[in-house]
């Protein structure tokens, strides 16, 4: 192994918010060299000798890969490896880790955040507050909105993994049933019911499984109609496993008591989406953030240098290619 220590962080303001600490990884390399991003053009002059590289999403292709022949490691500052080709860094013999884990309790929270706002129609609250409508009650209190109590509701789950396992430890603690959804294309379970059985039994539907061909669109026009009129739908996992103009019509005709997401087919929405429309009622969509709490942002730091270390030991983690 060459004793080059050379990296370059290629986008890292895409986790950094000036409140990281990167002393450690730092003192994995002889030289690191930060970049607050790097457009695609950019990429292959920055690689220059460099031994290592880190990057969240920009694109590492076969043919940047063949213009670097000094780099013999890739640190990917998420779990997400799409913007690597993994098949090129394989044949030139560049070792790829990623970070994993890093956002459970983050995304764990803000999911049941979601939902409590959804139960408690909070979003509804705070614009009759802010628009005047609490000033001209005529008693002390305005209950105009639904309110739900969790409380021996049920919740079902499409991925059980360490986040859809947090979820349920955090609903389990507010009283709720848990129920467990068989994912498609996954070996049958006994502890899972298939989709047709477990939408019409739950209250609230969470999503926390990856994105692949069979989970594509997982969600339609047909699985809405299966859950209670009424329902709660939750999404911080992707946004491709639910039918986006499914759920906005679900929506729309009432059939939902609401809906939230994290995430959507394609982002940032330059070109628009279904769910961004104004007329859609009661939805909530966050901007891919609920993976952002400064502790999960910190993980991935401490996840990179731990990678580093190991790849310079001779033993390295987390590889993915």
């Amino acid at each position: 192994m060459s004793n080059n220590r050379r990296a370059v962080f290629l986008d890292y303001t895409s986790l950094d918010l000036g409140d990281l600490d990167f002393s450690e990884l730092r003192g994995c390399f002889d030289d690191l060299q930060l970049y607050a991003s790097t457009a695609p053009n950019q990429v292959r002059e920055r690689l220059q000798g460099a031994s290592a590289v880190i990057s969240n999403k920009v694109v590492l292709d076969a043919e940047t890969l063949a213009a670097c022949p000094d780099l013999k490691l890739i640190l990917v500052a998420a779990t997400g490896t799409n913007n690597i080709d993994l098949a090129a860094a394989r044949a030139q013999g560049i070792c790829v880790s990623n970070c994993q884990g890093y956002g459970t309790p983050s995304v764990a929270q803000h999911t049941l955040t979601l939902l409590l706002a959804l139960a408690t129609s909070l979003p509804d609250y705070q614009k009759a507050v802010t628009e005047g409508h609490w000033q001209k009650a005529k008693q002390f209190c305005l209950l105009d909105f639904p309110i739900v109590e969790l409380e021996g509701k049920t919740l079902g789950l499409l991925g059980h993994g360490e986040l859809g396992s947090a979820v349920a430890r955090l609903a389990e603690a507010f009283g709720m049933r848990v129920l467990l959804g068989q994912l498609p294309g996954r070996p049958q379970r006994a502890d899972r019911l298939a989709l047709d059985e477990l939408l019409p039994q739950v209250d609230a539907l969470t999503l926390h499984c990856p994105l692949n061909e069979q989970t594509r669109n997982m969600i339609g026009a047909e699985q809405l109609r299966l859950l209670k009129p009424g329902a709660f739908v939750i999404n911080t996992a992707r946004g491709g496993l639910i039918d986006e103009q499914a759920l906005a019509d679900a929506l729309r005709s009432g059939h939902l008591g609401g809906a939230a997401t994290d995430v959507l087919s394609v982002e940032p929405p330059v070109a628009g989406n279904p769910l961004l429309a104004a007329d859609i009622p009661r939805l909530i969509v966050t901007p891919h953030n609920a993976w952002g709490s400064r502790e999960a942002r910190q993980r991935i730091v401490g996840q990179l240098t731990e990678n580093a270390r190991a790849f310079f030991a001779n033993a390295p983690r987390r590889v993915v290619s």
